[in-house]
């Protein structure tokens, strides 16, 4: 009868689908729900009550997929479906457990030798590292040092701090407001929140006296670093205090927040000056002079020149979003082709045995720092002295904290060409051959082009010196000075080919700097370089060399007064006219106007 009955209602159910057109019946199904235990922390994510999801499963589209995970995750929930088979389901087969033999009584794993044998390891190892720190304000002594334990550890910026103090190179010093804004992510220096429990210290082969040990940390919170060694730095074994600690954190953090995130350019500009972080200003000074002797003597476009002692100090803004003099502040990567091109012209003042090319006709590089600040109140005490004696053409050095600076201290080359007074015509034959034997023995040695040589980028001085020593491709030279010697200086145009690689500025990024003014020398010995070098300034091009040496002898026939003769304008004029043919410095050293100069050295 019961078989009867099922296939009857079988049947009136195929016809009531026939009846219909098949049209789906729907059913709402519902079930108990039982109060879950706990709250699983999927569930928890899902944030949203039960009701907001039955509501989203009547109105919305059908999601059986997201119908299983509720399912799955321990939430019982009305489901509505287009069909429901009522028919008695069987139970899928589980897991059958393997039968246990009559007549044998299973045992409880016996760990036994296992604990015997880490309760000897912990007898063994523990006395020879420290005791176990599990103790309530316990410490850990080590010979005559004690490290105190910090109590109740509650946050993860103690357990930070702690293990900062125990090693100073677990990673880069970070500011307060970004540890707290990461809390909720593992920092570098620990791994977890028990792993500063779980630091071993190894105990120094001797023990020493003196108030600090050497430790040696032993990471657990990673397998694959179990049993190595890691070597930190001597530490003070004194007490740590959390707000001091704090506070020095912020102090020194934010000397490097500006580069926090460092470009590659900044960091090679660093290594370059052989520093790890910029300096400020009276920490660059105290080195050369008393910050108090420090007065402005120069200014460019780009920076500001001071005299410290003996020395000559050209500070450059970089990397700022500050307009110096209205110019968009110079790159980190711009300086630090100057840095290594002037580093690189310095070894050319190496007068050693077997030099094939060597000359002092380029301003000597004493130091060069990266520095970080305002500028110093002495600083604008000497740069308002000069604003208010001479007139300075600069904005005042009105710079922020962060603001960032290449600090170039170079050797006191004496007055610019443009103020420099020439007595006569000995001096000025004097100035033009040793920049001209100065280019070649660059071009000689490093292809070099200097690029901006105008009259503010020369410096004189008098001194006791009647010759000065060059060597040009192996052979030695001196040359008549008549007690005046020059310096090259400011790179920063200039190319250089290092040997490693060839340093250039780009100057198609400063089409400006072409637009000069028609009929000044100067402007139109900047147009003269790019039709020579096309706008290809990565090239070797020497002429641009020749083109400066004309522009010098335009401006001692026009700009300069100094006692000479019609003779002597005459030759300067030939000399000019011969330099229009020659294609580099070296060639032009030949000419005959420096014939009676240039005296071959007697070794």
């Amino acid at each position: 009868m019961a078989g009867d009955l099922w296939s009857e209602i079988v049947k009136s159910e195929e016809e009531g689908g026939d009846r219909f057109g098949d049209i789906p019946k729907i059913e709402a199904v519902y079930q108990r729900r039982k109060k879950p235990e706990k709250l699983s922390e999927e569930a928890a994510d899902l944030g949203c009550s039960v009701k907001e999801a039955r509501a989203s499963l009547i109105n919305g589209q059908k999601r059986d997929s997201w119908t299983r995970s509720l399912s799955t995750r321990g939430r019982e929930s009305i489901a509505v479906g287009a069909y429901v088979n009522n028919q008695p389901q069987k139970k899928p087969a589980g897991r059958k457990k393997p039968p246990i033999p009559k007549g044998k009584v299973v045992k409880a794993p016996d760990f036994q030798k296992e604990k015997e044998y880490f309760n000897e390891v912990d007898a063994f190892e523990l006395p020879e590292e420290s005791p176990s720190p599990s103790t309530k304000n316990s410490t850990w002594t080590m010979g005559e040092q004690v490290v105190p334990e910090m109590p109740h550890l509650s946050t993860r910026l103690e357990k930070w701090l702690i293990s900062k103090k125990l090693n100073r190179s677990c990673g880069p010093s970070s500011t307060l407001s970004k540890i707290l804004e990461n809390s909720a992510t593992p920092l570098e220096p620990i791994c977890d929140d028990d792993a500063i429990n779980s630091l071993a210290l190894k105990t120094p082969e001797k023990s020493s006296a003196s108030y600090t040990s050497d430790f040696r940390l032993r990471p657990s919170c990673d397998d694959s670093l179990a049993g190595e060694d890691v070597p930190v730095r001597n530490i003070k074994t004194e007490e740590i205090d959390l707000e001091d600690e704090l506070k020095r954190l912020s102090l020194t953090s934010d000397l490097i927040s500006t580069h926090l995130d460092l470009e590659k350019p900044f960091l090679d500009l660093l290594s370059a000056c052989g520093q790890m972080q910029p300096s400020n200003f009276m920490e660059a000074f105290s080195k050369f002079c008393e910050p108090e002797s420090i007065v402005k003597i120069g200014e460019g476009t780009y920076g500001e020149a001071f005299r410290t002692g003996p020395s000559v100090c050209k500070i450059v803004p970089i990397d700022g979003d500050l307009r110096v003099n209205g110019e968009i502040q110079k790159r980190a990567d711009e300086l630090l082709e100057e840095v290594i091109l002037s580093w690189t012209l310095n070894q050319l003042r190496e007068c050693e045995t077997g030099a094939q090319n060597s000359c002092c006709s380029f301003i000597k590089t004493r130091d060069i720092k990266v520095c970080q600040g305002p500028y110093d109140p002495i600083l604008i005490k000497a740069w308002e002295e000069w604003d208010a004696k001479h007139g300075s053409e600069n904005d005042h050095p009105d710079f922020p904290e962060k603001q960032c600076y290449v600090m170039f201290v170079l050797e006191h080359g004496g007055k610019d060409l443009e103020s420099f007074v020439l007595l006569n015509f000995d001096e000025a034959r004097s100035l033009l051959v040793q920049v001209t034997a100065g280019l070649a023995v660059a071009e000689a040695a490093f292809e070099f082009e200097h690029r901006d040589l105008h009259w503010g980028n020369i410096l004189l001085n008098r001194n006791n010196s009647s010759t000065l020593p060059f060597i040009l491709e192996g052979k030695q030279v001196l040359i008549k000075t008549f007690g005046v010697q020059i310096s090259i200086i400011d790179f920063t145009l200039s190319r250089i080919n290092t040997g490693e690689k060839i340093l250039f500025l780009d100057l198609t990024s400063d089409p400006y700097l072409f637009k000069g003014p028609k009929g000044d020398k100067q402007a139109e010995t900047y147009r003269k370089m790019k039709a020579v070098t096309e706008d290809y300034w990565e090239g070797s091009f020497a002429r641009t060399n020749v083109l400066w040496l004309i522009y010098l002898v335009d401006l001692l026939l026009t700009k300069k007064s100094f006692e000479r003769s019609s003779k002597n304008e005459r030759e300067l004029r030939s000399l000019k006219k011969r330099m229009e043919k020659y294609k580099s410095a070296k060639e032009a050293v030949s000419d005959p106007f420096f014939s009676d100069m240039l005296m071959d050295q007697i070794s």
